[in-house]
């Protein structure tokens, strides 16, 4: 079937291995260049061994396996930073780190924070003030109307004792 003026390339069909081909084992996918690469390793970590062995006590603070190239090239990097492990006894427990700035923003806003909730529970924030002023002045309206209110009752029950009569 045409497809056009130009005809198609060899490589415009490509098949896919499925995942359920991966672990069935059927792919259709070549497998020798893991093989290679699996030779390869092989070989290339008998040759560390050997090495290994020649050099005895010398290698043994190098025990880092090198990736790619790095086995074969050696290179002194200064800004190369190697990864410091600590072991557990190693580690200083009274040593303090250093908080960054941030870090101690926001310590320090915590801390105002719980000094001026200190202060407005003991009322000696001028917010503080203010709310028990209103809270006062609305205790005397409540305490006024339910006066008012009480009075109100008294003069209602004299009413109907005053009808009764």
């Amino acid at each position: 079937m045409g497809r056009g003026k130009f005809k198609s390339k060899p490589t415009g069909h490509r098949q896919f291995s499925t995942p359920e081909d991966l672990l069935a084992g059927t792919s259709t996918r070549p497998r020798t260049f893991s093989k290679k690469e699996a030779e390869y390793d092989k070989v290339e970590e008998e040759i560390v061994e050997s090495s290994e062995e020649e050099s005895g006590d010398e290698s043994e603070g190098q025990d880092e396996k090198k990736k790619g190239i790095q086995g074969i090239i050696e290179i002194e990097n200064p800004n190369l930073v190697k990864p410091k492990t600590l072991k557990a006894r190693d580690i200083d427990i009274g040593k303090t780190t250093e908080l960054s700035r941030r870090e101690r923003e926001e310590i320090e806003k915590q801390r105002a924070r719980e000094r001026y909730m200190r202060l407005q529970e003991q009322g000696k924030t001028e917010e503080a003030r203010k709310d028990l002023e209103r809270l006062a002045l609305i205790r005397e309206q409540r305490a006024e109307a339910a006066k008012k209110r009480e009075e109100e009752r008294a003069a209602k029950e004299q009413k109907k004792v005053a009808a009764r009569k």
